[in-house]
């Protein structure tokens, strides 16, 4: 039977992809078939939009084990242990089904992990909201964050941090980044793959259902007015049914009966045996009617096509079906043999014995479109690059400018958030969450694992190569503030829709931004996440990547954070005072403006900057680390008091030449540079710190002296603010939480 135009259209693909499709078939495709390369072709799944700007990421190095092309990347920590790990978005789902939108993003990026053979230590995650004074903005969050404390918590893995911003240009697309972190022996890792003719083909998990039919496809297509009608494409997750898969699958990976395992992820059945073919170069046959269904008179494209969760799909050695099957018994899951791996490289699909789809494999996962969109600089931009500081009017109580920042939802403490996840659970964690990086210790070893995740739209809105650049540079400062060196990273690109040339400008952009910044501070890309067409009605988010990178700390006694620990230290700030209001957040908050540039990273002194942080850490020359962000030097300063047991400080912050007369102070104080980090240290290891800095010409400052119990700032002797350390507290501990107060 002849499959309809309307039927093509209504799959997604383009004149050019269907003819492409009749000569890999070399006949029409069955209604299977159809379904099968609309989700294996997809946007979500194929990166046909993005692998072309990809490929300029660096991805190899010494410590590199697994880089970019399976489950999730590997990164050698010593001792022949690996860490692994990845981030990942469920941006579209958990828009229309707050709750089970992030859940499943949640169990999506766990099993990434324990795919791999790693069994995961800790979660992170990065979000973004409209702006709070919109009531459904709140019921967003609310359902996110209780979505993913009620996966993460019921699975027994700690979220220990992460970042949330607000924009109203989220307010129609929430951005909901996942990342986890898993740790394995390197000769332990398993992969996706399939081989060994005759090799028996088995499901395990979680039974079949119409949940998630399409999702690839609803993640590739902006939002319009009908989306709230796609919820049964979001899938339903059951954390406690994943738990069982998650030992059940790191036990059968310790015997040798396993030769690949793959999650039924993003087009669930129809990816795990196309791609696990693909990767062995061989042909897998299964029969559907012996996939497990919770649902009656569900189709062969139902089956493949379904992304119900906590399912995966693995080859086993032939002669070893009853070991398998009883490691999966004792965990209460039941190990189906659905079929079988073959020589012809055809990924081959019968329902009852009739044949119902036949495609090479090869061709299907690797060879999907790929294009090389048109870019073209967005407009917008020469507007938006202005900034006349002399139209506006400089603040006159700058101490209530500073308790207004210290209270935005985008500076103030996460408590709200973070209060609602188990950080505690498996007894890894080693730094609470507000207190800096994720910081979690290796079992068995003196090591800890430190990670962060950053990064900012509106810088990227300003300048997208820039935005990545300053993006990547925070995450590896922030994860060299707790004292550990980078060693891997991974990056969930977040961007409209890429047919349009603005977007694929801004996309393009941000890659080379991230990828100079990559290779200027030696941390390679090691996998990640592309999520495209995050817009509704044609009104694109910001271009958001977030970068999430890995450091390793050898001893973890060495660990710091970003409260003063005591009075009568020395503050030291590394970096220059300098800093621009351009796309800052004072200049959003007090003035209401997002233009001008952000300031530039110079990628040497960064690396310089890290380097010397690792060794004042190593060192025992500092007591206190704290990245200079939004807000400033100001609110930098105010976040080293906070939760410290009130220890306030005494500050003088110099003045630079070419600061501007009228806004000086206000740029001393609130203005964002990178680069820039505050220290505190104990008088007898002051001189050993500035020595080592200016070896590594990493400009220096003692700036103050911690103690007392207020903030007092000065600007070049000239007393500006002084606030209790007790209103700072106030202000920036509450200015989320009041938002959802009943």
């Amino acid at each position: 039977m002849s499959i309809d135009q309307t039927t093509i259209d209504a799959h997604g693909f383009s004149p050019e992809e269907f003819q492409r499709l009749l000569e890999i078939l070399g006949r029409e495709p069955t209604m299977t078939e159809l379904g099968i390369f609309s989700v294996m072709w997809s946007e979500h799944c194929s990166y046909k939009s993005s692998r072309l700007h990809l490929r300029r990421f660096p991805t190899e190095g010494p410590r590199v084990v697994q880089g970019p092309g399976e489950n999730a990347g590997a990164v050698d920590i010593g001792d022949g242990i690996t860490a692994v790990f990845k981030i990942e978005s469920h941006n579209h789902p958990s828009f229309i089904e707050p709750y089970q939108g992030a859940a499943t993003g949640v169990g999506g990026i766990i099993r990434d992990i324990f795919t791999m053979g790693a069994r995961p230590i800790a979660l992170l995650n990065s979000l973004r909201f409209g702006e709070l004074d919109d009531p459904a903005t709140k019921r967003l969050i609310d359902g996110v964050v209780a979505g993913i404390a009620g996966y993460g918590n019921s699975i027994g893995i700690p979220t220990v941090g992460g970042e949330i911003a607000f924009e109203p240009g989220y307010a129609g697309n929430p951005l909901v980044n996942v990342f986890c972190l898993g740790v394995a022996k390197a000769d332990g890792l398993a992969m996706g793959l399939a081989s060994g003719a005759g090799n028996p083909v088995y499901y395990v998990g979680a039974k079949t259902g119409r949940d998630g039919i399409h999702g690839a496809t609803m993640a590739s297509a902006e939002f319009d007015e009908h989306s709230a009608d796609k919820r049964p494409a979001v899938q339903v997750g059951d954390p406690f049914m994943e738990k069982l898969l998650l030992e059940a699958c790191l036990e059968v990976m310790r015997t040798d009966a396993l030769v690949g395992i793959q999650d039924m992820g993003a087009a669930g059945l129809t990816c795990s045996t196309s791609e696990m073919g693909a990767r062995g170069d061989v042909g897998i046959e299964i029969d559907v009617a012996l996939v497990p269904q919770r649902e009656t008179g569900m189709t062969p494209y139902e089956i493949m096509l379904s992304e119900s969760q906590e399912r995966m799909l693995l080859v086993a050695q032939r002669g070893r079906e009853a070991e398998v099957e009883r490691v999966f018994a004792k965990w209460d899951l039941h190990a189906v043999r659905i079929g079988q791996v073959t020589d012809d490289g055809l990924l081959r699909i019968r329902d009852h014995g009739e044949v119902v789809a036949e495609i090479p494999n090869r061709p299907l996962a690797d060879r999907a479109p790929l294009y090389d969109r048109p870019t073209e600089r967005p407009a917008y931009l020469d507007d938006v690059a202005q900034l006349d500081l002399a139209t506006l009017a400089p603040p006159t109580d700058l101490g209530q400018v500073w308790l207004d920042l210290l209270g935005t939802p985008v500076i103030a403490s996460k408590r709200w958030v973070y209060r609602q996840y188990d950080h505690m659970v498996r007894t890894n964690t080693v730094v609470l969450p507000g207190l800096g990086a994720g910081v979690v210790r290796v079992k068995g070893t003196t090591r800890a694992l430190v990670f962060s995740l950053d990064g900012n739209g509106r810088h990227c809105y300003l300048d997208p190569a820039e935005g990545g650049r300053l993006a990547m540079a925070e995450a590896a400062r922030n994860v060299a503030c707790a004292g550990a060196v980078p060693i891997g990273a991974t990056n969930c690109l977040n961007f409209g829709n890429p047919e349009r040339p603005d977007i694929m400008w801004q996309f393009s952009q941000a890659v080379d931004g991230i990828a100079e910044a990559c290779r200027a501070l030696d941390v390679p890309i090691t996998g990640g996440n592309v999520s495209l067409y995050n817009e509704t009605d044609g009104q694109a988010i910001y271009p958001t990547p977030v970068l999430g990178v890995v450091g390793v700390l050898d001893d973890v006694s060495h660990v710091l954070t970003r409260v003063f620990p005591e009075p009568d230290l020395d503050i030291v700030l590394l970096g220059d005072p300098a800093g621009g209001l351009g796309g800052s957040e004072y200049l959003k908050q007090h003035h209401g403006l997002v233009r001008g540039t952000p300031c530039a990273v110079d990628l040497d002194r960064e690396r310089a900057l890290q380097g010397l942080l690792v060794d004042a850490a190593q060192g025992r020359w500092i007591r206190s680390a704290h990245d200079g962000s939004d807000g400033g030097l100001a609110v930098t300063l105010a976040e080293c008091c906070v939760e410290s047991g009130t220890v306030g400080a005494q500050i003088d912050l110099p003045s630079w030449d070419g600061a501007d007369d009228r806004f000086g102070v206000v740029q001393a104080l609130f203005g964002e540079a990178p680069s820039r980090v505050i220290v505190s240290v104990a008088a007898g290891q002051r001189d050993q710190l500035l020595s080592s800095a200016r070896e590594r010409s990493v400009p220096a400052t003692v700036i103050g002296s911690t103690g007392g119990d207020r903030l007092r700032l000065a600007v070049a002797g000239q007393s500006v603010a002084d606030i209790g350390v007790d209103e700072a507290e106030h202000a920036w501990g509450q200015g989320l939480t009041r938002h959802f107060e009943r």
